[in-house]
């Protein structure tokens, strides 16, 4: 698997992956089962899995990608 997830992409996914979690528990009930915590509970993991991961599943099908190629350079100039 290549990383298809730029910087800011990743961050921004692990930052909403930790925020679904936290309202999952916290806010919508995950541990009781209501289907509004599961849902956000599943989004949140992926979230945060993808994004630490560096690669996203969804972007390779769809050919998308927000990182630069790997023996891209960039010049100074």
């Amino acid at each position: 698997m290549k990383p298809n997830e730029g910087s800011a992409d990743r961050a921004v996914r692990v930052f909403a992956g930790i925020a679904f979690l936290i309202v999952a528990f916290f806010g919508a009930g995950l541990l009781d089962g209501k289907p509004v915590g599961i849902v956000l509970g599943v989004l949140g993991a992926v979230s945060l899995i993808t994004g630490m991961v560096g690669f996203c599943p969804a972007y390779a099908i769809l050919g998308l990608r927000t990182c630069p190629l790997s023996g891209e350079s960039k010049s100074d100039g």
